[in-house]
């Protein structure tokens, strides 16, 4: 049985297209404006208006507050929140109440430390997103394809589903999936021939080599 799979950061509704026909279960859109990703909400509702039913549309921010939140949740048809700042458990649990939508939080991990820190959030959200944590110089806190010792996830089990992400690409998300026990995985970078420039060559092979059942 193959990992089901997220493709994030999508930009272009030929993309979008691409990866729900590839067979990915969950497509992210990046609302940071620091991202080469980002786009703004009318562009993610027109994007979103070529997604198939069942398949998640996942509105990525970072820090948001209500405001920002609020504009998405009503300029778009998304189906989930995920956050990827450094939003509390308390925040967390603020957003998915006060928008009625399921949340996915964003983990940044590099060492055991900070895989303990899960154990914070997993009672608070629907999903878990376990990230590499981003280079101290980075501008973004996802997307920048790096990875981290995915051994540090073997043997461990939270109360709700979480992805794997951070620098997965067509030819070592297999390794990845063995190594975690992962079920989930999300890519972004590892589908682009430059930032924020998808490939549906990348995205169809992605997807086939986690194993998606088209």
């Amino acid at each position: 049985m193959g990992a089901t799979v997220k493709i994030c950061g999508l930009k272009q509704s030929q993309h979008v297209d691409a990866a729900a026909r590839s067979g990915a279960r969950y497509l992210g859109f990046v609302f940071f404006p620091k991202s080469p990703r980002n786009v703004t909400v009318a562009d993610a509702a027109s994007l979103m208006l070529n997604v198939p039913v069942g398949v998640a549309k996942v509105a990525l921010t970072v820090n948001a507050d209500d405001a920002t939140l609020e504009q998405i949740v009503n300029g778009t048809t998304v189906d989930m929140l995920q956050l990827h700042g450094s939003e509390s458990p308390e925040r967390v649990a603020e957003v998915k109440a006060r928008f009625g939508l399921p949340v996915m939080k964003a983990i940044g991990i590099a060492t055991a430390e900070d895989v303990a820190q899960i154990d914070r959030y997993a009672p608070v959200v629907d999903q878990l997103l376990i990230d590499a944590k981003a280079p101290k110089d980075a501008n973004l806190p996802g997307g920048n394809g790096v990875a981290f010792d995915w051994r540090l996830l073997q043997r461990k089990y939270w109360p709700c589903p979480w992805m794997l992400a951070g620098g997965l690409t067509p030819e070592n998300v297999v390794q990845a999936v063995g190594l975690t026990g992962a079920r989930q995985v999300d890519v972004s970078s590892g589908v682009e021939t430059a930032p924020g420039i998808k490939d549906d060559k990348l995205i169809a092979a992605f997807c086939a080599a986690a194993g998606v059942a088209v």
